[in-house]
């Protein structure tokens, strides 16, 4: 027996529509905040009121976490411990499937599913039966392998395809990762195994090939509910479509204004193309022509103003169903939007503000800093540790901490330390042909030729008395002579890797020879530049983000000329963050302000949000755009701003960017960067506007206001002829 609902107490007027009239293919199109959660689990218990059986619904979510969440919802909505018993992921519902019918497709139904960790171990095992030795030659990594794989799947794509898309540094070499792709499935096969992919694809192949057997399930599954449906990609909308052949009660629940993970071969067009009703009429075909669409605009989490700025926003995008959210929530003040001289002082801004929010009754964690990159967050890392503010970093890993680096500040810290072992073994580590045996014989060496009691002497002396690179460089020198030593006792394999070792030593001597004045930021850009991007683009598939990081830890070096200085300033940051993680106290770990990735946010809210690095090249991103398009980009920022229930900050220095070349006249920290596209596209009606377009901007504390006529457009060049006459 179930409770009986007063689904009108329960629900606003649109939520009700769609519980009630959800009949046949229906697109729910549900706002930021506006309850789709609990539309759905109320659409469930509608429809086990109505008699349906529970093993005649399938409910399908992106994570089991949900799926759960909301089964429990339904539970109490109906008071019964009624299962659901067919709810869950893609992947859950395909697994259930295939193991009753994967003799179909030549496996045996007791068939074993890949993690990740098997998965790579098996692509390893195909790239050794190529003949491919990693330690000889520079070749994708298996992770990137694997994930280039899994795009191509997902997206129904071929391996071509997708390399040209967005891997052009592997086209030279597709015919080998063809062959090493069809190794791979062959493989499972034999082995009688399936990997997550599997999972779809194979349960796709299933229905196509054994109509039977899809029938089966679209008789059965009377009605199918969808969730996040603008975050599936082709392969799940092609199953979904095969089992919704029969009854057609399809209803499919999403936002396309929310559509951020084409990355991951998310595919927009599903939701975008579903139906032909509406407003939006860009040429769709419309699986579904003449789909029922509802709106969820109804927003329980924001204030009207910022959901002014947010709709303001997302308006200028074409390919899009028109929706306006409206606020239950009481008026408050205006986002704000602040520009600054440099990132540190956009740093510190944000740390003032939070303790002023502190003080207005807002916890640590009810405060979030988002920004498009991981690399913007390193100068805010920096300052929320000097005031010991402590931090979650939310999708990633802390600044300092990151592999790639530590890499590179090891290859610093060898020339500050020529008997760093450490380091000396992380940078050996990571070249060609070179295994943890040789590292320590190359070590032995490096010891062998310093051990001489004078030179020894010289060293240290002259280490106490200049920090220069020219002095770091001369103390290096030494070991340069004895190179083709150590070289000679090497194997071939080993000499592959000494060789580029040597190559990038090369390189940072010729800049620090030849330039009058030279940072510990040119340094790092020889090192982007070098032997070093290379192995970044083998192993990691996000090496372009990596190679942001390292760009930003850059433009922190230029602040010194002096490398002990610098390298010490860095170790305290990694020592700062490594107390942080050790002491902090139960309470503090239940307040902590969160920084994240705006893709890792997505789904969350919090009392005061701060969006960073709001320039433009940066937000929207310019790789970004040519892979994904503006539309997507601006579809993140609307992410990020409905994301805020009460507070909202937009934040951007004027300079400090490397997308451009660096300015003698800032002193190495970039040309003036111009503001983001998207600040232009908000009425400034909707905002209190702090930026240099209200006439002043601040430099060391000063008030600086920059040329202009009275009528024209602001002009970089003018604003900067004004600082360098300071």
């Amino acid at each position: 027996m179930f409770t009986m609902i007063n689904f009108q107490k329960e629900l606003n007027s649109e939520q009700l529509k769609v519980v009630e009239q959800g009949e046949g293919p229906c697109l729910v199109l549900a706002g930021a905040g506006s309850g789709k959660t609990r539309t759905i689990t109320y659409r469930v218990a509608y429809l086990l009121e109505q008699g349906v059986k529970p093993e005649n619904i399938l409910l399908v979510t992106f994570t089991n976490k949900a799926a759960k969440e909301m089964i429990e919802r339904v539970k109490k909505i109906i008071g019964n411990d009624l299962k659901l018993p067919w709810s869950g992921t893609f992947h859950h519902i395909g697994y259930r499937i295939l193991k009753k019918y994967a003799e179909v497709l030549g496996y045996k139904n007791n068939f074993s599913v890949l993690d990740a960790d098997d998965s790579l171990e098996l692509i390893k095992l195909c790239l050794k039966a190529e003949g491919i030795d990693r330690k000889e030659k520079r070749f994708p990594s298996a992770k990137v392998l694997q994930t280039i794989i899994s795009f191509a799947r997902n997206a129904e794509m071929s391996l071509e395809e997708v390399l040209e898309l967005k891997y052009e540094n592997f086209l030279a070499i597709s015919d080998i990762l063809v062959r090493l792709v069809e190794d791979y499935h062959k493989r499972k096969q034999e082995a009688n195994v399936m990997d997550f992919d599997d999972l779809l694809v194979n349960l796709y192949l299933l229905f196509l090939k054994n109509p039977v057997i899809k029938n089966k399930y679209a008789e059965q599954f009377q009605y199918i509910l969808v969730d996040e449906y603008q975050d599936t990609n082709k392969i799940q909308a092609s199953i979904i479509e095969l089992l919704a052949t029969k009854h057609k009660n399809l209803l499919v629940v999403g936002d396309d204004a929310q559509s951020i993970y084409s990355f991951r071969a998310a595919d927009i067009n599903n939701i975008l193309e579903f139906s032909t009703l509406g407003e939006f009429t860009l040429n769709r075909k419309g699986k579904y022509p003449n789909a029922k669409i509802f709106k969820l605009e109804t927003n329980y989490r924001s204030t009207p103003n910022i959901l002014n700025v947010a709709n303001c926003v997302i308006a200028n995008n074409r390919k899009q169903y028109e929706k306006k959210l409206k606020s239950v929530v009481k008026e408050f003040a205006k986002p704000e939007i602040y520009s600054f001289a440099d990132q540190a002082e956009e740093a510190d801004f944000i740390v003032n503000q939070i303790f002023e929010l502190q003080a207005e009754g807002v916890n640590l964690n009810n405060i979030a800093i988002l920004f498009r990159a991981a690399y913007q967050s390193q100068a805010l890392e920096m300052e929320l540790t000097k005031q010991g503010i402590n931090y979650d970093y939310r999708g990633g890993i802390r600044f300092f901490e990151r592999a790639h680096i530590k890499d590179v500040l090891s290859y610093l810290r060898i020339f500050n330390n020529l008997e760093d072992d450490i380091s000396w073994r992380r940078i050996l580590n990571l070249q060609i042909g070179i295994g943890p045996v040789t590292v320590e014989k190359i070590i032995r060496m490096i010891k062998t030729f310093s051990g001489e009691e004078k030179n020894k002497e010289k060293v240290r002396e002259e280490k106490i008395n200049s920090t220069s690179l020219m002095t770091m460089l001369k103390n290096f020198s030494y070991l340069e002579r004895n190179f083709e030593n150590i070289k000679t006792q090497l194997s071939a394999k080993a000499q592959i890797g000494w060789n580029d070792f040597l190559q990038v030593y090369f390189e940072i001597k010729e800049i620090i020879e030849s330039e009058e004045k030279c940072s510990i930021g040119d340094l790092i850009r020889v090192l982007i530049k070098s032997k070093y991007k290379e192995y970044l683009e083998n192993e990691y598939l996000d090496y372009r983000e990596r190679i942001q990081d390292l760009e930003q830890l850059a433009l922190f070096a230029d602040q010194t000329e002096d490398l002990s200085q610098f390298l010490a300033e860095a170790t305290l940051q990694e020592n700062f963050q490594q107390i942080d993680k050790e002491e902090i106290s139960a309470e503090d770990l239940e307040n902590k302000i969160i920084l994240s990735t705006i893709h890792q946010a997505k789904g969350l809210e919090w009392e005061a949000v701060f969006v960073i690095g709001l320039t433009s090249g940066q937000f929207p991103n310019d790789r970004a755009i040519r892979e994904q398009g503006l539309e997507e980009e601006r579809r993140l920022f609307y992410v990020a701003i409905t994301r805020a229930k009460k507070y909202l900050y937009l934040t951007y220095a004027l300079t400090g960017g490397f997308f451009v070349q660096s300015s003698a006249i800032l002193g190495g920290a970039g040309f003036l960067q111009e503001p983001s596209m998207f600040i232009d596209e908000i009425d400034k009606d909707l905002i209190f506007d702090n930026s240099f377009k209200e006439g002043n901007v601040f430099f060391d504390d000063e008030e600086i206001e920059y040329i202009t006529d009275d009528n024209s457009p602001f002009d970089p060049g003018s604003f900067l002829k004004r600082i360098s006459d300071l």
